[in-house]
């Protein structure tokens, strides 16, 4: 995958309009994103953190469920072994309004489009994650979990469940579940 002419139209950390894009050159990376938001290529650790966001902001999931580095002239499969990105950061604002910051370098404010959803990770560990863009979506690090866990309020969920979540625009953002007699 050549980037070179890709960089000299892409501002640095933009993201560009992969929706537009729709490469008949596909093919396959040896490039795996590891649960903990690590990239590695040819099996070796990706350092090099502007490089890591550049490619992060060429990456979609399509309708297949497979993930793709896109350009306009080809796509690359790679592997996600659960999410692409990892939450590292939270920070409530005046308003009571709750922004994430990602691994990635990106930032965005928990609202009825990007709203906690609670799934299972590779290991049976059920924790919240957040639609970003294109299909992709970040998991919650556990720092960021358990200090929104310390913000959280509950709420009575379906029967015999208590729900642990926040408000954020207006929303209610499901954090976990707990069984009613634990309450």
């Amino acid at each position: 995958m050549n980037l070179e002419p890709l960089l000299k139209h892409v501002e640095p950390g933009a993201i560009p309009p992969l929706d537009r894009w729709h490469p008949t050159r596909v093919g396959e990376m040896d490039l795996e994103i590891a649960p903990d938001g690590r990239w590695f290529h040819e099996g070796r650790e990706m350092t090099r953190s502007r490089l890591v966001r550049l490619l992060s902001t060429l990456l979609r999931r399509e309708e297949d469920g497979h993930y793709y580095l896109v350009t306009p002239a080809e796509k690359q499969r790679i592997r996600v072994v659960d999410r692409p990105f990892v939450v590292v950061d939270a920070e409530q604002d005046e308003a009571g309004d709750w922004w994430l910051s990602t691994d990635a370098g990106d930032r965005l404010r928990l609202d009825e489009k990007h709203r906690l959803q609670l799934s299972v990770m590779p290991g049976g560990e059920t924790i919240p994650e957040v639609p970003i863009r294109f299909g992709l979506s970040a998991r919650l690090g556990r720092n960021v979990y358990y200090r929104l866990v310390e913000r959280a309020e509950q709420r009575d969920g379906r029967v015999g469940v208590t729900e642990l979540g926040l408000v954020s625009a207006g929303v209610w953002h499901l954090l976990g579940e707990l069984p009613a007699e634990a309450s």
